[in-house]
């Protein structure tokens, strides 16, 4: 990791949840977003997220889904 790199931990639970948010936003095409560097940090936040998760290809993801955010909505 280089030195001005950032990271930070998600649950598999909130990494879903953003993954799905994310998603959602971008086949809507309305990003909330003022410049077109946010754009562009969403975009590469949304492709990490799909290489780390296998649910967005179940055949059960609504569930998977709804289940995650359940999860998110308990955590304290």
């Amino acid at each position: 990791m280089a030195d001005d790199d950032v990271s930070f931990r998600l649950s598999k639970a909130e990494s879903l949840v953003l993954f799905e948010w994310l998603a959602k936003l971008d086949s809507l095409d309305s990003l909330p977003c003022e410049h077109p560097a946010e754009e562009k940090v969403l975009w590469r936040l949304q492709a990490q997220l799909e290489k780390a998760l296998v649910e967005p290809l179940a055949p059960n993801y609504n569930e998977a889904i709804a289940e995650a955010r359940c999860r998110v909505m308990e955590d304290k």
